[in-house]
């Protein structure tokens, strides 16, 4: 018997990621960005542990972020138009926002992988929160999360910069471009009969 879909359940069943150039102004507002920072904290946790923080890259911040890209694809030995379009990148989205994470390989309660996991269940309920608002976005990383004057700019010591979450209001409504996998093929009964 098929019970009815709570509205959370039919929002997550709908949800799918909306990269930079499908996405465009407005931005959430910095109350909206606050909001989906509520749902984050909620995530999955250890002992209280919250081992993330976020970093709101707004309006002209976009444009140092922009010089940072640039910069490191210059140290990494990158030609002038690779830089000038990793310059790009940092400017395709209405909004970015810096995920750093802060592990503690000597917490006395969280492991490693628990930890790693509240930072995942934080991402994933930020961007659910997004899409709830009617906001589109994506998380993206590569090779600029180890840049040094990248991390420089948004890590303390001891932290990790993880990536970006790019947001804004999706152009227009869109479908995911690849098929999921159905259901029966990831949960399955174990042991298996």
């Amino acid at each position: 018997m098929n019970a009815p879909q709570p509205d959370l359940l039919s929002g997550l069943l709908q949800r799918y990621s909306v990269g930079t150039k499908h996405l465009a102004d407005p931005a959430p507002t910095l109350d909206e960005l606050r909001r989906m920072t509520d749902a984050a904290l909620r995530a999955p946790d250890h002992a209280g542990l919250v081992p993330f923080r976020f970093a709101a890259i707004r309006g002209q911040a976009r444009e140092r972020l922009a010089d940072l890209f640039e910069q490191a694809a210059a140290l990494a030995g990158k030609s002038a138009a690779d830089a000038a379009r990793d310059r790009l990148r940092a400017l395709d989205a209405p909004l970015l926002v810096a995920v750093i994470a802060r592990i503690d390989p000597g917490h006395p309660v969280a492991t490693l992988h628990e930890q790693w996991m509240t930072v995942g269940g934080a991402l994933t309920n930020l961007l659910n929160a997004a899409h709830a608002m009617g906001y589109g976005g994506k998380m993206l990383s590569g090779g600029k999360v180890r840049a040094a004057p990248v991390v420089a700019a948004f890590c303390e010591p001891g932290e990790q910069l993880v990536g970006w979450v790019v947001l804004g209001t999706p152009r227009k409504p869109g479908t995911p471009k690849f098929n999921k996998p159905d259901a029966a093929d990831v949960m399955r009964d174990w042991p298996p009969f």
